[in-house]
């Protein structure tokens, strides 16, 4: 049987080991999955245990970047990020699953970005992936960051970004929070207003818990497309998995696999 696991700082709370044992289940593998919190001074000293004692691991914060020293070579998606969350321990080698889960979830709720304006809210490690990806299909990218080093550095490394200092009072298609403002000590917080809000046309959180945050609230009381990231979360796992057990990914089968979690979690 493989045995996998999610690091990070803390994943006490993490939803990893009920989907990846999900679509496990749902697609006739047997695997073991466990969540492991690691300090970050820990880090070093437990990396090459961890490799040892699991098939795959899933890498989460802040250990994104950190984990590539360990790693013979890196594929796709995490080339061009800098950042891992999916390693095979096996050969070694690292990939990043969030832009693929993320383009899923928009093409799964109907929403095409190609030629339109988006805004990104956070040039975090998310912000980074969802920006670089929309900006692949032909989106018209703006990043927003508090820390406007962090917004440059993004545009600096992807030239087609831009990166803007403030936000203006303008439409904008999609608006897309990816900055983490309305989890944990910001719920119930808006990264931006509905004056804002009220000018786009979908309103996308990768937040996906609560499940309805302040910024879908608003957006959805101005009539607009409100997405929650849950399904970006399922799909990177989907994704992840298909890496671990060397299976081929089949777009139809995470949606049905999608659909019946929801389902079933309701």
């Amino acid at each position: 049987m493989k045995k996998f696991a999610v690091i990070g700082k803390d994943v006490s709370k993490s939803l990893s080991p009920e989907i990846h044992k999900f679509i496990a289940e749902n697609t006739g593998s047997l695997i073991e999955y466990e969540k492991v919190s690691v300090p970050e001074t820990g880090f070093e000293n437990n990396i090459k245990k961890l490799f040892s004692e699991y098939d795959g691991l899933n890498v989460t914060i802040p250990f994104k970047i950190s984990v590539i020293n360990h790693l013979n070579k890196i594929e796709g998606d995490a080339k061009i990020f800098g950042a891992v969350n999916t390693v095979r321990t096996g050969d070694k080698s690292g990939y990043n699953t969030d832009g693929l889960g993320f383009m899923l979830m928009l093409k799964n709720n109907g929403i095409d970005v190609r030629g339109k304006t988006v805004l990104v809210l956070g040039a975090g490690g998310a912000g980074r992936s969802v920006a670089k990806k929309l900006s692949d299909v032909g989106a018209d990218v703006s990043v927003y960051d508090k820390n406007f080093e962090k917004a440059k550095t993004l545009k600096n490394e992807f030239c087609k970004i831009r990166a803007v200092e403030s936000i203006d009072l303008k439409s904008y298609y999609a608006i897309i929070n990816a900055s983490g403002v309305g989890m944990h000590a910001t719920e119930g917080v808006s990264p931006v207003n509905e004056d804002l809000l009220s000018l786009c046309s979908v309103a996308i959180d990768l937040i996906y818990e609560p499940e309805k945050s302040e910024f879908l609230k608003i957006a959805e009381k101005c009539g607009k497309k409100a997405v929650n990231g849950k399904a970006m979360l399922f799909y990177q796992a989907y994704y992840a998995q298909r890496i671990f057990l060397n299976k081929s990914a089949d777009e139809r089968e995470a949606k049905k696999l999608f659909a019946k979690y929801t389902e079933g979690s309701k």
